[in-house]
């Protein structure tokens, strides 16, 4: 699907790109919009009065609307660009928590979180006294509302999970979370850095205080990100940086006055070349649709499930999540050097922990190895692996 419009595989024709959970492909109309900023009318943002700097300030401030409609949010001020979920995160806890959370309060996570939805809420634990708690996870490693109940008492204040986690795979029932969080008066954090190039988030259905993803997960470059917060609770969060862009004025007698939002959340020049092409990939899904897209991952892995199915030796460690993403290890065999087995035939995949560290508490596995897909993969790639791991007894003599 679509395959034509990436340019990385008119260059490696041979590639097989299944680590789609760290960072996807980009196609040509997200490239061109860069190149376009840098070539034909770069300025800052924010800063001029000539035509340059307007058409910029019209560029990305139109994103920051079709991010806005995108999402569901209620104002475009509700909208905030980083450089990626994890300073997105990094923010919530930090500019917000950190003021909010006192010492006993607890809150609620995983053990299936990517590290960016756990480092800092232990740093606060450390600097400020909460407790993090993790929820029961479901024999098949989901949350269910049972155990996310069972976890909450009268000390929780928030809840922060990923929409779909990073390894697992596992899609959370985010109505049914918001919903709780809403009636217990608890703070619902989104880490949405797997979901939002694939299914639908729609912040007001789900009562989302706090969202974070990036743009490099859903077709757009790295370093750009963005922060969503409730308006009356962002207007709360402290700036983590200071400096041009976010003050309205400042004296030597130390009066200082900031911007409203989003601005104020903005200090410095901006990831411009990379707002602007996080909006040209936001485009390209809405024209093939997420819903087909998630369509198609799900049928690319009920098909490499049943061709990985009779390998002997292989482990699949989430067969029943409704997303693209296959977690596996082969017998005898170091995740790390089946990683270097596939490469030898040009198939990308991951391993190792995939910066979920305590997993493997729960899956009793320290290192894996992941494919994740995307619309771009095709059903002969699946077969193309499933074959390589089926004639594996060469493996030492190619990665040795």
């Amino acid at each position: 699907m679509n395959r034509d419009d990436f340019p990385i595989f008119n260059i490696n024709k041979d590639l097989i790109y299944f680590d789609n959970g760290a960072t996807t492909l980009k196609p040509q109309k997200v490239i061109d919009s860069m190149t376009e900023y840098y070539s034909s009318y770069t300025a800052n943002a924010h800063r001029g009065d000539y035509d340059n700097s307007v058409e910029v300030d019209q560029k990305y401030e139109g994103v920051r609307e079709k991010i806005k409609s995108f999402i569901n949010a209620d104002k475009s001020a509700e909208i905030v660009f980083t450089s990626g979920a994890t300073n997105s995160l990094n923010m919530v806890v930090f500019g917000f928590m950190k003021n909010y959370l006192k010492d006993g309060d607890e809150v609620l996570i995983t053990k299936s979180e990517h590290a960016s939805n756990i480092l800092p809420w232990m740093e606060l634990a450390n600097s400020v006294g909460i407790k993090v708690k993790f929820i029961k996870l479901d024999d098949d490693y989901s949350v269910t509302k049972e155990n996310l109940l069972s976890a909450i008492t009268p000390k929780t204040k928030v809840v922060s999970l990923a929409h779909i986690t990073n390894v697992i795979g596992d899609i959370r029932d985010l109505e049914m979370i918001g919903k709780i969080c809403k009636d217990k008066n608890l703070l619902f954090v989104v880490d949405a850095a797997q979901s939002i190039g694939h299914i639908r988030v729609d912040v007001k259905k789900y009562n989302i205080d706090f969202l974070a993803f990036s743009a490099h997960k859903m077709l757009g470059p790295t370093g750009t990100g963005v922060l969503y917060g409730k308006y009356e609770l962002l207007d709360k969060l402290i700036p983590l940086s200071y400096g041009g862009g976010m003050n309205s004025f400042f004296e030597s007698t130390g009066e200082v006055e900031y911007k409203e939002l989003p601005w104020r959340l903005e200090a410095g020049t901006q990831n411009i070349a990379g707002v602007i092409g996080m909006g040209k990939a936001l485009e390209y899904i809405e024209n093939i649709g997420i819903e087909n897209i998630h369509r198609y991952e799900v049928e690319l892995k009920e098909y490499a499930l049943k061709r990985f199915k009779d390998i002997p030796g292989l482990t699949i460690y989430n067969k029943t999540t409704p997303s693209g993403i296959i977690v596996f290890n082969v017998e005898k065999i170091f995740s790390q050097d089946l990683a270097l087995y596939l490469n030898h035939y040009k198939i990308c995949v991951r391993s190792g922990n995939h910066c979920a560290k305590i997993l493997k508490e729960e899956i009793k596995a320290t290192n894996t190895c992941r494919a994740s897909f995307y619309f771009y993969n095709t059903k002969e790639e699946i077969d193309k692996m499933a074959n390589v791991l089926e004639n594996r007894g060469n493996i030492f003599d190619i990665i040795l």
